[in-house]
């Protein structure tokens, strides 16, 4: 649905960032009009699989990086562009942008709100984005893009047969380290420690929850032989962390 090869100059963008501690303003106002109406036009192009602007408004040595890390370069990004198949739409709006300026370059940090609809399902991403521009013969190009999933409180699912005090107990993972399950009138939440924030967790299956902190990492509880939970795994940024039962 959308473009899978968006992403950033990430070297280049972080000397530039480094440079910020130099004194480097925020740019006036004209310019972040200027960066915002050429990222608009990049992203309308993307449903429509128009490479126009993609040619025009972007350096030939670009480098992008999408929300999965796969990067990808300018050549490829246009090679990439086809209209949306029936059935599927989308756009993009962009939101809250913060430009920096150094010089023939500058920097955008601004949030895509992107809405998708797949048959008539309707469906909205958060992508928080870095992009950086250069300055090429007075007109500012696309020289680096990156943008990354921003986690949000999925759709409530129903689970039958959940048992909440299944759950109930203290998980370790090392010394003076563990997770406290709590079951609150039916709602199961765990603390990291004593006095910590409680983080719901979300059934998405019997076993296996979402988490309502920040991260929405997977939390998964495993059962032995008699049926009794005996673990937690919490599945983050594709590893598990693996917690046991105290008794």
């Amino acid at each position: 649905m959308r473009l899978r090869h968006l992403g950033a100059l990430l070297g280049f963008a972080a000397f530039c960032l480094g440079s910020a501690a130099y004194g480097a303003e925020a740019s006036p106002e004209a310019l972040r009009g200027e960066l915002l109406q050429i990222t608009q036009r990049l992203v309308d192009a993307i449903p429509l699989g128009d490479r126009t602007p993609w040619n025009a408004l972007v350096t030939d040595d670009a480098v992008i990086i999408d929300e999965f890390g796969r990067i990808a370069h300018k050549a490829d990004t246009v090679a990439s562009l086809r209209p949306f198949p029936t059935g599927f739409s989308g756009s993009i709006e962009l939101r809250d942008a913060h430009v920096r300026q150094y010089g023939d370059t500058a920097l955008m940090q601004v949030e895509q709100y992107e809405r998708e609809t797949v048959f008539g399902q309707k469906l909205v991403v958060r992508y928080q984005t870095l992009l950086t521009f250069v300055r090429q013969s007075g007109a500012w190009k696309l020289a680096g893009y990156e943008d990354v999933t921003i986690p949000t409180a999925p759709p409530e699912l129903h689970v039958d047969g959940l048992v909440a005090s299944d759950y109930v107990g203290t998980y370790s993972y090392g010394p003076g380290r563990a997770w406290t399950v709590s079951d609150r009138d039916g709602v199961l939440s765990y603390t990291s420690h004593a006095g910590g924030t409680a983080n719901v967790l979300h059934p998405i299956a019997k076993d296996v929850f979402m988490g309502s902190d920040d991260e929405r990492n997977l939390l998964i509880f495993r059962r032995d032989r008699q049926g009794r939970i005996e673990a937690l795994i919490e599945r983050r940024k594709f590893n598990d962390l693996r917690l046991r039962r105290e008794a």
